[in-house]
């Protein structure tokens, strides 16, 4: 299906950088030491392992993960020792599958001299664990996602980057706006700024590793944006992580705040703020209003259709990296907070609150009228 580009193909993997080389469909993942710190193996191990996996098993993992997200479901991986290196080897796959691979690894050794900086700082927490974006689309994305940090149960329960609270409820939006459930993962392509799988209650602690991890954040984002001729928009979630891009590139986004950062030469990304996919359920508790339901319920549904307008234009813009991105968002928050905000609100009740279907709709009717 795909021909293979013969002379130009060898020549250009042998450019390739980070110590691990594609030849066709082979890559050179590097030295064992290099892929267990990369892939973080033993991902849970404490004496009994939860999985009991190989070194070439666990990589074996994530990459099968990245051939599913990228749509290549013919496609197979294997991972073999060669001497003390590790090798990929892909079919089923475009002859440049390896680039974006090597791309993501080069970036990774960067970030593992991040943490081991963090580390000899005295910084590092016994409940931490690196972790890079695994196992996410590789050569068909469509839009990029820029967190905080992962979980550390999506590495040591799940071994899934996207297998998260978090991710399943944005997951949820972009198939309200009409992206098929089987596609979403190439619109959660997630670079994280804190490359650490930590406990949900590690935020704050992490916003002061930042400056660790500064050379592997840009890279991923020029890396990840790029794009095949025309770069890809990127979603920014979260106060910390809006400030870090307004920082980092001059930018000015808040919630639904639209601008434009330059991550490489002549690369013009489109990026959005948005709220913390799982900012809602703060946002919703009514023991931020003094238990007042009401106003918990208020405050809410202003949330869900922020969340609601930011994954339409993610949606959009994936679909059409071209559009233009400010029309996109004009129609997006009309749609989500002016026309169809009955159905805002009846998604708010049923997915926030759990209420049936036809509660939601008698709610929402009924607060209308």
């Amino acid at each position: 299906m795909h021909k293979k580009s013969g002379v130009a193909v060898v020549l250009a993997s042998l450019l390739l950088a980070g110590g691990c080389q594609a030849t066709g469909t082979q890559v050179d993942l590097g030295s064992s030491e290099r892929v267990a710190r990369l892939f973080a193996f033993p991902n849970n191990c404490s004496v009994i392992c939860y999985r009991d996996w190989t070194l070439e098993q666990t990589a074996e993992h994530y990459l099968k993960q990245s051939l599913t997200r990228d749509g290549y479901a013919n496609a197979e991986v294997k991972v073999h020792r060669d001497g003390d290196r590790l090798k990929a080897s892909f079919s089923g796959v475009p002859d440049t599958y390896g680039k974006p691979l090597t791309d993501l690894l080069a970036a990774g050794d960067l970030a593992f001299d991040g943490a081991s900086k963090l580390n000899s700082d005295g910084k590092w927490q016994y409940s931490w664990y690196f972790f890079l974006p695994l196992g996410m689309a590789l050569d068909n994305r469509k839009s990029v996602e820029l967190l905080h940090f992962p979980p550390d149960y999506s590495l040591t329960q799940a071994q899934d980057y996207l297998e998260s609270k978090t991710t399943d409820r944005w997951a949820a939006l972009l198939t309200e706006n009409d992206v098929p459930s089987e596609q979403t993962p190439a619109f959660q392509t997630i670079i994280d700024i804190a490359p650490i799988a930590a406990p949900a209650s590690a935020g704050s602690t992490l916003e002061d590793v930042y400056s660790y991890f500064s050379d592997y954040q840009t890279r991923m984002v020029a890396q990840l944006t790029a794009g095949n001729g025309t770069p890809l928009p990127m979603v920014a979630f979260g106060a910390p992580v809006r400030n870090w891009v307004n920082s980092q590139y001059h930018a000015n986004i808040g919630v639904l705040g639209l601008d434009e950062i330059t991550p490489a030469p002549g690369q013009r990304v489109a990026v959005l703020g948005s709220n913390h996919p799982s900012y809602i359920w703060y946002a919703a508790d009514p023991q931020n209003y003094g238990g007042d339901q009401q106003k918990a319920d208020a405050a809410g549904l202003k949330v869900m259709g922020q969340d609601l307008s930011a994954a339409c234009w993610q949606a959009g813009m994936g679909q059409n990296p071209a559009a233009d991105p400010q029309q996109t968002l004009n129609t997006c928050t009309s749609k989500w907070q002016v026309s169809d905000k009955e159905q805002t609100c009846e998604l708010f009740y049923t997915s926030i609150r759990e209420l049936t279907p036809a509660q939601a709709q008698a709610k929402c009717s009924a607060g209308s009228s």
